[in-house]
């Protein structure tokens, strides 16, 4: 099997509750917000599409949010491809809306001085794009910063690309780079040895991190709602949301 096919986003994926029972995410090596982003540095989240800034680290921001580390956003597309053949939001309409839930979910985790950095680039045409991609990253980084992005086999073409163009960047400009799973929760299942646990930590939360990043979440309405004009479902499936609502962050170092 092709190993992206072996990845597909497919259906509602692994239920939360399958993996709340396994014991693997319980036992994970843990991480502190001062050990990602230590003292000095600058937390850098690249999201391939707005939204993912959030589900990959929105707790991890909240909590930066209140110690005063600095962060930046750097959105790398709009989202104007997640509503295949809608009139409902067409890419007209998703350039204008996606841009404003992203600074809105920020407001939501504590961020509200932020204004991410656009890139504009094609969303779901990335792939061909890493290079171009990476050389812009390059520009914007800094030495000491702390780059967080989407997993290199997160399932996503758009993720893997953008893993893979931060990978490349953050070893020019001398940055440290920390990939989140976002879509790898969808396709794989607990023990999977398609995910790198060997590499894996988990971030515990406070209670207040977890509330903002679920209402941070629920700023994204063009991906939480119905497509009328489709017939399909949300973007961002149940499953997904119910991640968001996790106590802990998983990241790989």
């Amino acid at each position: 099997m092709d190993a992206v096919e072996s990845r597909a986003i497919r259906g509602e994926g692994t239920t939360e509750a399958e993996w709340r029972n396994w014991p693997g995410l319980a036992g994970l090596p843990t991480v502190a917000p001062h050990d990602l982003v230590p003292a000095g540095s600058r937390a850098v989240v690249v999201a391939p599409h707005p939204d993912d800034e959030v589900l990959a680290v929105g707790g991890l921001l909240a909590q930066l949010a209140d110690s005063g580390t600095p962060v930046e956003v750097i959105a790398v597309t709009d989202g104007t491809a997640s509503h295949q053949g809608s009139t409902e939001w067409p890419p007209e309409r998703l350039a204008q809306a996606r841009p404003r839930e992203s600074l809105r979910a920020l407001h939501r985790l504590g961020l509200a001085g932020i204004e991410p950095t656009r890139l504009g680039m094609p969303d779901g045409g990335l792939k061909a794009q890493r290079a171009v991609l990476a050389a812009r990253l390059v520009s914007l980084l800094r030495p000491r910063d702390v780059v967080f992005t989407t997993w290199r086999h997160d399932g996503h073409p758009d993720h893997e690309a953008t893993g893979e163009a931060c990978a490349m960047a953050a070893a020019s400009a001398g940055a440290r780079l920390v990939e989140v799973p976002v879509w790898g929760w969808h396709w794989s299942h607990p023990g999977d040895a398609r995910m790198p646990w060997q590499h894996a930590f988990r971030l515990s939360l406070s209670e207040e991190a977890v509330r903002r990043k679920r209402a941070a979440v629920q700023a994204f309405t063009s991906q939480l709602r119905s497509d009328a004009s489709t017939g399909s479902g949300p973007v961002l499936r149940e499953t997904t949301v119910q991640r968001a609502a996790r106590p802990y962050e998983v990241v790989f170092l």
